[in-house]
């Protein structure tokens, strides 16, 4: 049986009822009164009629109606289907009804969109009164234990939509068991126990989040959350709370590092700083180990379900990898011709373990591309060394065929960071007529420089020919994912519609 997800707050209630459960914004609940919460909430979704199999959505910035809903929607064997509130008016329509929602709990601020979509929906509003109010209404349900649904291992337990970096978003549907299963291996991962205090800053509608919500709601942790991500915020709250594991993405990094407000001893409590979303180039690494020694952790992984670890252990001796498999999942490195590579030679990655999804929601086609044998094909490219740390080399998408030659963006990108002025830098193949495609460099500056200096020094330090840029690109910011993911398809677009 999986590892009673629906009675994760339940028991902590009831072993750990004092202990702060969930703090957001300036409110902290301990687990007593969080159990109360959320067994109101479930019963509300009961007597509105959501019941084992049916799915709810949320379409909601970060807030403590989100995290309620995240753990009553299960109570019910229902499915959660977190949306993101950034998503275009047709996008957002699109996925709801792809995800066959029920229910959506949403803010007033996405009526009109939702409206718009012309669905069957119930709309529980949290900051209004109409059509649904969720206050109101939950605060007249019960918070008593709601009737527990008879959930089984492979029951859905999530459909998560990817956030579309490389296509449309397609659904990804995790068991019960997949999400026990987050609970306890990155529970090991990173070291934590009931006495840790988690900080998360970025959206909670996005998989990312998962990989330290779920530990820290096993364990009856410390969970705190803040409405969005800001540098100076970010660092008083882990020196006021004295918060032990935090995951950030690269962007977030950064920023916290540039801010007047860092400083070591402000995040001296800090005992695993997580990275994930995207590789954190190798210049803002080592500034971050250099300053904050024995706390980086790096993962890897898809939300379709293969995680790589970098230990803290090990974060200055394999910096430039991006660690090992979880516990009981399996890495293989598959060359084009379907042999496996061997140590040092570059392929797809492959993995499989308990993490992989059941499949892509009402996309069998796709889901047979993806799983082969019970093995994800993440379209990604690395290799391994001889002590079997993976080392990602970019994705299949992103390689740029310049004169038959295969040029790697991450390799340029390492070196353009480098550079004093480059705040963030995106490298993609652009048409080229004598070499087919030819790599770009768009860049955000952090201090003024010119486009043409910047082409020249990083020319200059490229390691062959065949990565030399053809030009840089000043770019105020880039497009992104509402996971904050680069959309490198969307600067090519321009380029390759010229062509």
């Amino acid at each position: 049986m999986p590892l009673q997800l629906d009675r994760l707050v339940r028991r902590n209630a009831r072993y750990r009822p004092s202990a702060p459960a969930v703090t957001f914004e300036d409110a902290t609940v301990d687990w007593r009164a969080f159990d109360a919460r959320v067994n109101r909430v479930a019963n509300m979704l009961a007597e509105l009629g959501i019941a084992r199999g049916d799915k709810v959505a949320t379409v909601s910035a970060n807030s403590m109606e989100l995290l309620e809903t995240y753990f009553a929607v299960p109570m019910l064997g229902a499915v959660l289907v977190p949306l993101s509130p950034l998503l275009m008016p047709s996008g957002l329509a699109s996925l709801l009804r792809d995800s066959d929602a029920k229910c959506v709990v949403t803010e007033r601020s996405m009526l009109p969109i939702i409206r718009a979509a012309e669905l069957d929906l119930r709309v529980l509003v949290t900051d209004g009164s109409e059509p649904l109010d969720y206050h109101a209404l939950s605060a007249k349900a019960s918070d008593a234990p709601p009737p527990r649904a008879a959930v089984a291992d492979d029951d859905l337990y999530n459909i998560m939509y990817t956030s579309g970096t490389t296509g449309l978003p397609k659904g990804i549907m995790h068991s019960h068991f997949t999400r026990s299963m987050y609970s306890l291996l990155f529970t090991a991962a990173y070291r934590m126990t009931p006495e840790s205090v988690t900080l998360h800053t970025g959206a909670l509608i996005f998989n990312g989040a998962f990989v330290t919500m779920m530990p820290s709601f096993f364990l009856g942790a410390h969970f705190i959350a803040h409405r969005q991500f800001d540098a100076d915020h970010t660092i008083e709250a882990i020196e006021t709370h004295r918060v032990t594991h935090m995951v950030v993405v690269p962007t977030q990094v950064i920023a916290m590092m540039r801010s007047p407000a860092f400083a070591p001893q402000r995040l001296a409590s800090l005992q695993c700083l997580l990275s994930l979303g995207a590789p954190l180039l190798q210049e803002h690494k080592d500034r971050l180990n250099a300053a904050l020694p024995g706390r980086f952790h790096e993962l890897y992984g898809l939300t379709e379900g293969f995680m790589t670890v970098l230990d803290r252990n090990e974060s200055v001796r394999k910096s430039s990898s991006v660690g090992v498999p979880t516990f009981f999942n399996e890495l293989r490195i598959v060359r084009e011709d379907g042999a496996e590579a061997k140590p040092g030679e570059v392929g797809e990655i492959v993995g499989r373990g308990p993490l992989l999804m059941l499949g892509y929601y009402k996309r069998p086609d796709l889901t047979a591309q993806a799983l082969r044998d019970g093995w994800l094909f993440t379209g990604d490219v690395g290799y391994v060394d001889e002590e079997g740390y993976l080392y990602l080399v970019d994705r299949k998408k992103d390689m740029i065929d310049s004169g038959g030659v295969k040029v790697y963006p991450r390799d340029v990108e390492e070196i353009a960071a480098r550079h004093p002025a480059v705040r963030d830098v995106a490298v993609f193949g652009v048409p080229d007529e004598k070499w087919g495609e030819t790599p770009v460099a768009a860049v955000i500056l952090a201090q003024p420089a010119k486009a043409d200096e910047l082409c020249d020094w990083i020319n200059a330090r490229v390691q062959a020919k065949y990565q030399r840029v053809s030009r840089v690109i000043l770019c105020d910011d880039f497009p992104r994912s509402p996971a904050g993911k680069t959309l490198k398809r969307e600067l090519r677009k321009p380029f390759w519609e010229k062509g």
